[in-house]
């Protein structure tokens, strides 16, 4: 970074400063006031389109995103204004800039986030899962985290998430994490079932940190997998969340035998008053030894999941997110390092957080080296990997996409618990991609024959 760039960035945390402090003294009234000081600045015609969406938002106080806004100021000041510089300012806005400079320079994918796995240990038995198993024998130790993080941020990457196992597990180093490099967001996927008072005065102190809790519907279904009494922990860990002003939203895998459940008025309710911001919806991947191709949803329940997100999107104050269905918002599959990659326990550096193949580790190179690899730089070179939007996937949507890469590139299976040949996996899923790609085709037809 020159002497410009760093002038720059210290203008812009100015900017972000003076525009946060304006917004606390009254956001309801100040919001729209500062949109129109953003619209007399900016040169005519920059960005209108983004500009007049919000705008559209932020003047219209019985809008759905206007009181996702207000809900904002329900948390603590402190973590509000943190989430704000480090999320929007850091990650978003100064270090895109970067990424892109690093992306010129070095001719391959830099992420917008890094996935980690701090464990694969995990404090419950949740069917069908191997960490029970499996779990304790693997970690990333704080030092190796701590040095992906750094060389990570010097490529402009400022968003890591915490995957596992459970993260929790692991709370002491995550924190440290959180309090080292305090100018990140941090988000981590967690059972909830370990989040306590002690822990949200920890959050409260370091500021960055945001977990997003797996729910997997109601009580039933939900300890249905993950034992009896778990439900009503991960709604004790909300209400003490709520209680403090601490951010947090929820992780929901859909299937084919719970897609009613978690995409119904009730559910969505349910955890927008539990005081959940966002949730975070993934189709069900079948992969390794355990997967089940029947909880592979249909593809009228997948069109079905598709229309209610989008319709709750636009009507409840919670940020919605299917990481499936949603692909046309960033150009399609966001894993190879494109958006993000995943470092698992054992230190694999490999593409997706779903498909476990790669050919480096961690502890034997550099994350630049890692993102020239060759199955990274196959990724890079093929995305993406279906023009049509609603397909994007190379292993659920595309399997013979996946075959090839992993095939030309020779990565190797990183599952934990068994390694699984490419055919074997992409056998599983290439009926699945057969059945969803005539709805696919049509569903996509239709919303761009309506824009």
């Amino acid at each position: 970074m020159n002497v410009s760039d760093k002038a720059k960035n210290a203008a812009l945390n100015v900017i972000m400063n003076q525009a946060l402090s304006y917004l606390e003294q009254d956001p309801e009234t100040n919001i729209p006031k500062l949109m129109e000081l953003v619209d007399r600045l900016m040169p005519e015609g920059w960005y209108s389109s983004q500009r007049n969406a919000i705008r559209n938002v932020v003047t219209d106080k019985n809008n759905n995103w206007f009181q996702l806004i207000m809900r904002l100021y329900e948390l603590d000041p402190e973590v509000r204004k943190t989430f704000f510089r480090n999320f929007i300012l850091n990650a978003s806005l100064l270090g895109s800039a970067t990424q892109n400079e690093t992306v010129e320079r070095e001719g391959c994918n830099v992420p917008w986030a890094i996935l980690l796995d701090p464990t694969s240990a995990c404090n419950l038995h949740c069917t069908g899962c191997w960490a029970a198993e499996y779990g304790n024998k693997l970690n990333l130790t704080l030092e190796e985290m701590d040095s992906i993080i750094t060389q990570g941020k010097e490529m402009g990457t400022y968003m890591y998430i915490f995957t596992g196992g459970e993260p929790m597990v692991r709370k002491k180093d995550v924190l440290a994490l959180c309090e080292k490099h305090s100018d990140c967001e941090f988000l981590a996927f967690t059972n909830g079932t370990l989040i306590d008072e002690a822990f949200c005065q920890d959050m409260l102190r370091v500021k960055n940190f945001v977990p997003a809790i797996s729910l997997e519907g109601f009580e039933e279904a939900n300890d249905g997998r993950r034992g009896g009494g778990v439900y009503e922990k991960v709604h004790r860990a909300m209400a003490l969340l709520k209680s403090h002003g601490l951010p947090f939203g929820i992780s929901t895998c859909y299937t084919s035998a719970n897609w009613q459940d978690v995409s119904s008025e009730a559910y969505f309710d349910q955890i927008i008053d539990a005081g959940a911001l966002f949730i975070w919806f993934f189709h069900y991947m079948p992969v390794g030894n355990g997967a089940v191709p029947a909880l592979l949803p249909a593809p009228e329940q997948r069109t079905e999941m598709y229309r209610r997100i989008r319709a709750f999107r636009s009507s409840k104050p919670i940020f919605s997110l299917d990481f499936q269905n949603d692909a046309e918002y960033v150009g399609g599959c966001i894993a190879g390092g494109r958006r993000y990659l995943h470092i698992n326990a054992r230190g694999d550096v490999e593409p997706c957080v779903f498909i476990h193949y790669s050919n480096v580790n961690i502890r034997n190179c550099t994350l630049l080296e890692a993102l020239k690899s060759p199955i990274f730089m196959a990724y890079h070179n093929n995305q993406p990997f279906n023009e049509n939007m609603l397909r994007p996937c190379p292993m659920l949507e595309n399997p013979e996409k996946l075959r090839a890469m992993v095939k030309e590139t020779g990565a190797v299976s990183t599952d934990y618990e068994a390694p699984e040949a490419v055919d074997t996996l992409c056998d599983r899923t290439t009926p699945y991609a057969d059945d969803w790609t005539p709805t696919a085709d049509k569903l996509w037809e239709d919303s761009h024959r309506k824009k």
